[in-house]
């Protein structure tokens, strides 16, 4: 089944690196595609869509209209760590 999901804070290859790596930890996760245009999120598996948001809400990418300043500052923190991985 694929999971689509419209989040704040994308800016680059970093945060996109970070979402995908820890998405990709969680179990029945199978593929996450990422257009970074458009702020979605594609999740293919079969995993509780409340599981996909709470993690998306830890890194700091909340749901469209749910930011915040502490949000906005963990994105930045796993931008940072997405880049060094990538």
């Amino acid at each position: 089944m694929k999971q689509e999901f419209e989040v704040e804070n994308i800016k680059c290859g970093g945060c996109m690196n970070s979402i995908k790596t820890a998405l990709l930890k969680i179990e029945k996760v199978d593929e996450v595609e990422i257009n970074k245009e458009i702020d979605t999120i594609y999740v293919t598996g079969s995993v509780d869509k409340t599981l996909i948001i709470s993690k998306l809400n830890e890194l700091g990418y909340p749901e469209k209209g749910n930011n915040s300043i502490v949000k906005k500052a963990k994105s930045f923190v796993n931008c940072a760590i997405g880049k060094i991985n990538e």
